[in-house]
């Protein structure tokens, strides 16, 4: 159902079984698949390539013009997969470049007031926590939680099942399966009871666990404690992931 007091620009793509409440606003040059809900006053701006099951709420604007002096005018995207939540007033901003675009994929809840800047890199099942601000050329991996008002400097990575406590800010990268907190931030513990929730085995966990001792503890240098992970600690893709994270770190991860 389409309200006939919602503005939908002729040229627009829309799937089957869509909803567009009253007030809401959908441009040239978007596309949304099915079962989509568009609230009131959300606007999917040009650019938005949108999949199936989910719901913008009141306020949000996806696909934003990018706010990068860098931009001259390109048409950009950006691409939300299926089964998302995108709630109250969250601002999700599309690629700066010709050719470039800023990517959400399933199952996410981008809380209120949440912002993803231009050419960000969001995996699936992650949760952007009220009022977090991440900043362009971003990448959140897979089951990744950014809690409330944290802020995420550009050109970082957020590693998979990470959890950053709320009213952080980093400017270096956040290996996966861990809990970062404090001021100046830093590594606090593995993110226990998030991987329990998803089905890691209490060996896997006490893998991890190892592997972080080792480089958060051991008192090497980097190098060194990744010789030392491959040596003592039995191999797994997680621990692998581990690895290939902070080996392809180019800022240097958090302390």
């Amino acid at each position: 159902m389409i309200s006939p007091l919602a503005y939908v620009d002729p040229s627009a793509k829309i799937g089957k079984n869509v909803t567009v409440h009253p007030f809401a606003y959908i441009d040239k040059n978007v596309e949304i698949g099915d079962d989509n809900v568009i609230m009131p006053y959300a606007s999917l701006m040009s650019g938005t390539r949108m999949g199936n099951g989910n719901k913008v709420y009141q306020g949000a604007v996806v696909a934003a013009v990018p706010q990068d002096f860098a931009y001259t005018g390109e048409d950009t995207l950006a691409y939300i997969g299926n089964n998302n939540v995108i709630r109250e007033n969250a601002v999700i901003i599309r690629g700066t470049h010709a050719g470039h675009a800023t990517s959400v994929g399933d199952g996410n809840f981008i809380m209120t007031g949440a912002r993803l800047s231009h050419d960000v890199e969001v995996g699936n099942h992650c949760i952007i926590g009220n009022g977090s601000q991440v900043s362009g050329n971003c990448i959140i991996q897979d089951c990744a939680i950014l809690t409330s008002n944290v802020l995420m400097q550009g050109n970082t990575r957020f590693g998979s099942y990470s959890l950053v406590q709320g009213g952080c800010r980093f400017i270096k990268d956040i290996p996966p399966y861990i809990v970062a907190a404090h001021e100046p931030i830093a590594f606090y513990s593995i993110n226990t009871k998030v991987l329990e929730l998803a089905g890691f085995s209490e060996t896997l966990i006490k893998h991890i666990a190892q592997a972080y001792r080792i480089l958060y503890k051991a008192n090497t240098s980097q190098h060194d404690a990744l010789l030392r992970i491959q040596e003592q600690v039995p191999n797994s893709p997680e621990i692998e992931r581990i690895i290939e994270f902070v080996k392809t770190s180019k800022l240097g991860i958090i302390h």
